[in-house]
């Protein structure tokens, strides 16, 4: 049985409107791909109302992504 090492990706690190490349495979990942062709969203994570992260899986390598850097975003759902 393969054991799974998830990698971690802080969305306050990338530059632009949110695309990244997996890891592992490389392929790009948007967050307005809404076709779930080049990932599938697992689970989301809440702490209290806050999204504390999201856990993917790259369709093309089956690779586990946890997105964290929700912050800005908690804050900002603060405000308004």
């Amino acid at each position: 049985m393969e054991s799974i090492n998830p990698y971690t990706i802080d969305l306050t690190k990338i530059k632009g409107n949110g695309d990244f490349r997996c890891p592992k495979c490389g392929i790009s990942v948007s967050p307005d791909d809404l076709t779930e062709d080049t990932f599938t969203i697992l689970e989301t994570v809440m702490k209290d109302e806050s999204l504390e992260k999201i856990i993917i899986k790259c369709n093309r390598c089956r690779s586990q992504i946890h997105l964290i850097g929700f912050d800005l975003l908690n804050k900002w759902n603060d405000i308004f």
